[in-house]
Formats: C-alpha cells, structure tokens, sequence
C-alpha cells in the first residue's frame, strides 16, 4: 500500500472525517485529499510534504517516522547537507605570514615611554598646588561640568550577525536556505519548545505552520508571521529588520 493509501485507511479506522483532520492538524482538505490519493504535487516540495505525513500520521494513530521513510524510498531522500558546506567562507582565506619581532625598535619605543613618563612626574609635580578646604584641609570638590567623567555609551547590537528565535505552541517544520537557494538544514519544531539560530549571513527562512509559532528576530518580536498551516518564507540579513515575505 502507498502512503496515502495507509494513511486513509487509518483516518477511516479512527473515525475521523477529511474536514477533522484538517482542523487538528491545520493543513487544508484539498491537501490531505491529494496526500490520500498519492498527489503530492499541492504540497509545495519534498519537505513540506514530509511535514503534512508527520503532521497527519500523529493524528490518525500512525508512526510518522515509517511513513516518512516510505515516501523518501519512493521520491528519494534529501541530499543530506555537511557542516563544511555551510560554514566554509565564499572567498578563501590567506593567513599572514608572521614575522619575528623588530627588537631595535621594540627597545626605542620602550625608552620613548620611559622618558615621557618622567617629564610628565616632573611637570605634575612642579604644578600649583590645588586649592584646599578652610575648615578641613581636603581638595575642594570641583562643580565644574568639564570635571565631571562624561557617561559610558551603552552597547550597540552586532551590526553584521542575524539572531533567529522560534517559540512553538503547535508543531512546525522549518527550512534555513541562502538567498540564491542553497539548502542549509531543515528541522521540525515540536509544540511546547524553542529553538535559537545565529547566522553571519543572509537568509531565507520557511515556516510550514507559522500561525502556531512565536518569532523573535535581533531581539524584536515579530509575533505570528503567519496564519495556521499556510506556509510563508521570509527574508533576513545580518542586523537588518524583515527584508521580504511571501506565501508559500
């Protein structure tokens, strides 16, 4: 039996009808009568077909991982991608070659601190004496503006590192690609968890369920990108807000 064939005899054997299993699982009826047919073409690829057979397979009593594997034995499994693929640099790196240490200047540099050291003593010691207090005898304290140490500018956020945080309250599969469309990875995000993501580079991100998750980019919270089981994908650069979205 195909997949479809297993997963609509198990829909009949729970009871269910096509519209209940559209609304626990919130992916739309013309979907689930396709995946019951064999057509997978609706689906929108590979991934997120294999999304909607773990999705349904859970709600009709079915172990999702056996089928997902008898979906990949018939329309081949992804090309598995290495952690070399995706962090190795576009352009190649060349190292410096180091070089010993010029000691002649080392030791001038060294005597031109020493020297300056002691005429600023000298100097600071042949100034006035700062004015003292009648009564007891401290330096006055100075109420001028310029004496007083000028405020610490606090942090700015990393300009060129892209922080991605996803909270979900229902399952979710989720897909990182480059912009040109080189696939990075793909996970699935069970209900009640979180997952954080840090990038150096621009990226495209699909979310299969975004009505069921939270998404906090850079520290700003984007709240549901999306609604209930109509994927959408969205487009973030490096310290940059949400640079485009579409549907899926």
């Amino acid at each position: 039996m195909s997949v479809g064939d297993v997963l609509a005899q198990a829909r009949s054997q729970a009871g269910l009808t096509i519209a209940q299993v559209s609304q626990q699982t919130c992916i739309r009826e013309t979907i689930i009568r396709g995946i019951e047919r064999g057509d997978f073409s609706a689906c929108g690829g590979d991934f997120y077909a294999r999304g909607h057979i773990r999705s349904i397979a859970r709600v009709v009593g079915l172990d999702p991982e056996e089928l997902v594997r008898e979906y990949d034995a018939v329309h081949g499994a992804p090309h598995e991608i290495t952690a070399a693929d995706v962090f190795e640099p576009s352009t190649p790196i060349r190292l410096k070659e180091r070089r010993s240490a010029n000691w002649s200047v080392v030791m001038v540099v060294v005597l031109a601190l020493v020297l300056g050291y002691g005429v600023y003593r000298l100097v600071d010691h042949g100034a006035s004496p700062r004015p003292v207090a009648a009564s007891g005898g401290h330096p006055k304290a100075s109420t001028s503006p310029a004496a007083r140490p000028s405020p610490t500018p606090a942090a700015a956020p990393h300009p060129h590192r892209l922080v991605i945080r996803l909270t979900a309250t229902q399952d979710c599969w989720v897909e990182f690609t480059r912009p040109h469309g080189q696939l990075l990875f793909q996970v699935y995000v069970l209900s009640g968890s979180s997952r954080t993501w840090h990038f150096k580079h621009a990226v495209t991100m699909q979310i299969g369920n975004p009505g069921g998750i939270s998404l906090t980019v850079n520290g700003r919270s984007l709240g549901h990108p999306g609604t209930y089981g109509q994927p959408v994908t969205l487009n973030f650069g490096p310290g940059q807000k949400l640079l485009r979205t579409a549907t899926g």
